[in-house]
């Protein structure tokens, strides 16, 4: 399945939409934070000095507006909502960042490593607060009921972290349980921001529920397609180094479907990955020549396929919940292509 329009112009579009109201929100910030958050979010240097830096496609906020859209709103009414989610998708990534140790993102210096973690924790949290901002103040309406659904979805995607965390010290993760973690990180605010335009725009139930479910499959497709870049992705697409999921040996999914498959290519990989049974786990890094022989593992025991497969099918999930209501045309269209654009981006 081939988007039938450009994707990319559907994004930037909505990341103009939301662009002035992202600004005006951090603006209000105090000075120390704003600082920290407007490099966090590519606008300036570590120095406070304006710059064009690479940031994230946007997916999020973007079905924010389209959901508004799809309800027959105008896009206008979930800028609000594009931008509470926004804010929170940048609280966990500051949040994230600082948990994985990671010191790079989109080829610059973490906010953690540029600013020091105590900083960087601070600026996360101000985000998230700056989000139900946000939406109380934008209708006295549907505003409480918008705050409500990302404060479910903040929470789902906090109990995910911590899921995610705790898979560090246990030698036997399942797929189930994986696949919940993922479901809860990342599929929860998905959900949300898909369905809190419409929520804006006081759509019935059935479409919110309708929006949620797309966004919350959506979520699980983004996830197994993140967790195979994670393994084969190229660092100039990804911003990340290469395997860096391998060498941090994370239990994503292609390794938990691979350590699920038994026989002694498994074997040789719960040895490469957890250590001998009385290993105490969390482990250290990978060595390059390691990483290249799980790699080659975890697709040997169909790790890479097993994942593959399970993103088409929650990207089938998620076409089949935009027709279970009436929505606008043209917004329902581009919710699909978003979609189909997501499982099928370029390794």
């Amino acid at each position: 399945m081939t988007p039938t329009i450009g994707v990319e112009e559907v994004l930037a579009r909505c990341r103009r939409a939301i662009h002035p109201a992202l600004t005006s929100a951090i603006d209000r910030l105090a000075p120390e934070i704003r600082q920290i958050a407007a490099y966090h979010m590519g606008w300036t240097d570590a120095a406070g000095s304006p710059v064009d830096a690479p940031g994230g496609k946007g997916v999020r906020p973007t079905v924010a507006i389209l959901g508004a859209e799809a309800a027959w709103a105008d896009s206008e009414v979930g800028v609000p909502g594009a931008v509470a989610v926004e804010l929170v998708h940048n609280f966990s990534l500051i949040h994230d960042d600082i948990i994985d140790t990671d010191t790079e993102r989109h080829h610059r210096p973490t906010v953690w490593s540029a600013f020091g973690v105590g900083p960087a924790i601070v600026a996360g949290d101000a985000l998230q607060v700056l989000a139900h901002q946000v939406l109380l103040e934008a209708s006295p309406d549907t505003g409480p009921a918008a705050s409500s659904e990302l404060a479910d979805a903040t929470a789902a995607m906090i109990a995910g972290q911590a899921d995610d965390i705790a898979f560090e010290k246990r030698r036997n993760v399942t797929v189930e349980q994986c696949t919940a973690m993922s479901a809860a990180k990342t599929g929860a605010l998905l959900g949300c921001a898909s369905a809190i335009g419409a929520i804006l725009a006081g759509a019935p139930d059935a479409t919110v529920g309708a929006l949620r479910d797309y966004g919350r499959h959506l979520g699980l497709a983004f996830q197994a397609i993140d967790d195979l870049l994670g393994i084969w992705g190229d660092p100039d697409t990804t911003g990340k180094p290469a395997s860096s999921d391998l060498t941090l040996r994370k239990k994503s999914m292609p390794v938990v479907s691979a350590l699920a498959a038994g026989g002694a290519e498994a074997d040789e990989l719960r040895l490469l990955m957890l250590g001998p049974e009385d290993a105490e786990l969390p482990l250290g890094p990978l060595g390059p020549d390691e990483v290249d022989r799980a790699r080659y593992l975890v697709e040997a025991c169909g790790g890479r396929e097993w994942t593959a497969v399970r993103a088409k099918a929650n990207l089938d999930a998620a076409l089949g919940a935009l027709e279970r209501v009436r929505l606008s045309a043209i917004p329902h269209r581009d919710l699909a292509d978003l979609a189909v654009y997501v499982v099928e981006r370029e390794f």
